[in-house]
């Protein structure tokens, strides 16, 4: 986990301490998850019934998140080995929310292709329940890199889209 240098705006509520693990804690997550380690990810954060993601490949955002066995398995399969590093780039704490922007910067393989970078610009939002963290939101992306207008243009208008239109 590297800090950024930007203040954090803080309320009652979280203090620095409990943030600080939060933050580890979400490097073992990233870590544990492109590793292909599921069970030790769902074991570091709770989803509740109102989680919503929206993830990296784009899509609809999906809400809520009960996985069966055969989904964990999967997962395990997919993420077949992989390092990350947690690159906080801001926070904001308000009572029992945290939003963590970030990077993961993260390599590994996954999908059935070889070791390759996968870093994600991620934000999350977590909600403390009790003595437990839960994931309420995920949004991610691989824009980590900045690519040409054009890239950016041919992507929003999506595969089945003429682009002279």
């Amino acid at each position: 986990m590297t800090p950024h240098s930007h203040p954090t705006p803080r309320h009652p509520g979280i203090d620095d301490r409990q943030l600080a693990e939060l933050l580890d804690r979400m490097s073992d997550a990233a870590s544990a998850y492109i590793r292909g380690d599921i069970r030790r990810y769902l074991d570091l954060f709770d989803h509740p019934d109102d989680y919503s993601l929206m993830p990296p490949y784009g899509g609809e955002t999906s809400v809520g998140y009960r996985p069966t066995e055969s989904d964990l398995e999967a997962t395990s399969r997919f993420f077949a080995w992989g390092e990350a590093t947690l690159e906080v780039q801001h926070t904001y704490t308000s009572g029992d929310l945290v939003v963590l922007v970030a990077v993961e910067r993260q390599h590994g393989e996954v999908g059935g292709y070889a070791d390759q970078d996968w870093s994600l610009r991620v934000t999350i939002v977590f909600r403390r329940a009790g003595d437990r963290w839960q994931i309420v939101h995920r949004h991610a992306d691989p824009l980590v890199e900045e690519i040409p207008f054009a890239d950016f243009a041919e992507l929003a208008r999506g595969p089945e889209a003429d682009p002279a239109a």
